[in-house]
């Protein structure tokens, strides 16, 4: 009798016996492919995926595109039409039919969609324009390849009316100049609070115009072309600056008194001086900061400027942290250094990740700051 009460206990399902709104809040956690398989456990799981708040919907889930479109097509039928859609985060890096792609973002919008993400290879006309219209949106990734994928050829809308939106990523656009020759794409989000511009280019206007009083943390990326610019920030709040890539662009911090944190990652794939002066320049602009993180080799690119250690910074004197990540040259950087011949080291097959001496001249006027060497992890 112990033996059979133990066994029965052993075959309870306790995970379905969970109310639904715990099962549909683990369910939020896995692609929608594998949601929808939960339906053949039992008839309690049947319908369970009917109701699911978001959706995760990736084309590299599936072994073919016509799969993944019927699956796709039959989810939105299927699902629960009364039901909002809390988040929609949608993935396909090949060609894909425009309609598909309409039905989806106009499902979303029409569902009130909090969180969007959209990564697809089409033209921007394919996109329904009621995305940057929708007020329901707080939270916003876009990334839009173009059909011959050169980097930020798909061009944005001029301005965006997003009143509740307080995140967003944007990838591979380029801005295009308002009426006063400035590119201003943000200045209509009033509540935004974490922006990323990855890959993205401006055109016709001389000037990207950050501005936003509730704008903590900015995060830029950049490719490798020449794409020069100049970028203002107008943002008193923000607290955080984030950069990687190429620096071509001159930085203006017209208001950014309350910016604290600055992390840097650097590469150049020529020996013109034109981006080292530039890193540097931005030192000079961050002047206030309180701590500094930056990468090996966005060391090695201010170390080619000629007679750096002799330079006598007048800023950084609040730097309470400075954080250097021993990441590995790239290879194409390697050759870089190789090329400028700046510093003896740079001729040897592996050269060391810290040029002598740059620590101390960027803490020159912080003696008391904080060095700390980080190995990188990937």
């Amino acid at each position: 009798m112990k033996r059979r009460k133990h066994s029965e206990r052993e075959n309870e399902d306790r995970l379905s016996d969970l109310p639904d709104c715990v099962l549909l809040h683990i369910l939020e956690f896995v692609n929608a492919k594998h949601a929808v398989r939960t339906c053949i456990l039992s008839r309690r799981w049947k319908d369970l995926w009917k109701g699911l708040p978001s959706l995760i919907l990736h084309s590299s889930d599936f072994w073919t595109f016509k799969s993944f479109t019927k699956f796709v097509s039959k989810l939105l039928s299927l699902r629960d039409n009364s039901l909002a859609l809390h988040r929609l985060d949608f993935e396909r890096h090949g060609c894909i039919e425009p309609q598909l792609i309409k039905r989806i973002v106009k499902y979303a919008i029409s569902h009130n969609v909090q969180q969007l993400g959209i990564s697809v290879k089409c033209d921007i006309s394919h996109i329904p324009p009621c995305i940057f219209s929708c007020q329901t949106l707080t939270s916003l990734k876009l990334s839009v390849y173009p059909r011959g994928y050169i980097y930020g050829s798909t061009l944005f809308p001029k301005s965006l009316n997003l009143g509740a939106l307080t995140s967003l990523h944007l990838q591979h656009f380029t801005f295009c100049k308002s009426d006063n020759d400035r590119a201003e794409p943000f200045s209509a989000c009033n509540r935004l609070n974490d922006l990323i511009i990855d890959h993205c280019t401006v055109r016709d206007a001389r000037i990207l115009c950050i501005s936003s009083t509730t704008l903590v943390s900015l995060t830029m990326r950049s490719d490798h072309s020449k794409d020069f610019y100049k970028i203002e920030l107008s943002a008193p709040n923000l607290r955080s600056f984030t950069f990687t890539g190429t620096p071509y662009q001159q930085l203006l911090g017209s208001n950014i008194s309350s910016l604290e944190c600055v992390n840097i990652d650097a590469e150049i794939w020529s020996t013109s001086l034109e981006s080292p002066l530039i890193l540097l320049s931005w030192l000079l602009e961050l002047a206030n900061i309180k701590a500094l993180t930056v990468s090996a080799s966005t060391l090695q690119v201010l170390f080619l400027i000629p007679d750096l250690l002799k330079i006598k910074l007048p800023c950084l004197g609040n730097l309470k942290s400075l954080k250097v990540k021993l990441k590995p040259l790239s290879p194409i950087f390697s050759m870089t250094l190789k090329a400028a011949k700046s510093w003896k080291a740079a001729l040897k097959p592996s050269p060391p990740p810290i040029p002598d001496g740059i620590v101390d001249f960027l803490v020159q006027n912080s003696p008391s700051a904080k060095v700390d060497m980080i190995n990188f992890s990937r």
